[in-house]
């Protein structure tokens, strides 16, 4: 699933989640990186739904974490926008989150640098001429 995709809607961009969330296995963590309004949690709504859960996916901007129950196991999807400080993190529970059951999907990853577990994935999305390109690279 490595690679560069160019998506002109969100129903693409969720449609390339869904896809890649047959690459996913448990014990993961996926950095989704890009500018406001790349499409990183639109992409995440497909990850979610790709791994069977019918869940509302929403950013959790405000919230910092939701998680999601799924076939696969618990999603926990982190929006670190608002983190001022990567020690911030810590109080987000990354620990008790990452475990043998969870996948982890983070937003705005450089804001918890040496808070995170290294990502076995890295979503890079920016803005194209036709929409989004999405670069899929495997750590």
């Amino acid at each position: 699933m490595e690679g560069d995709y160019d998506v002109t809607n969100a129903d693409q961009m969720r449609a390339l989640g869904e896809s890649f969330a047959g690459e996913l296995r448990l014990s993961e963590v996926v950095f989704l990186e890009g500018d406001l309004g790349s499409g990183k949690t639109t992409f995440a709504q497909g990850v979610v739904g790709g791994l069977g859960s019918d869940a509302a996916v929403v950013s959790p901007t405000y919230t910092l974490v939701e998680e999601y129950l799924t076939s696969l196991g618990k999603v926990h999807h982190l929006d670190l926008y608002r983190i001022e400080s990567p020690d911030e993190v810590e109080g987000l529970a990354i620990r008790d989150r990452y475990d043998a059951g969870t996948v982890l999907l983070v937003e705005w990853p450089d804001r918890g640098t040496g808070f995170l577990p290294s990502p076995d994935w890295r979503i890079h999305l920016r803005y194209s001429d036709l929409g989004r390109s999405v670069c899929i690279l495997r750590n």
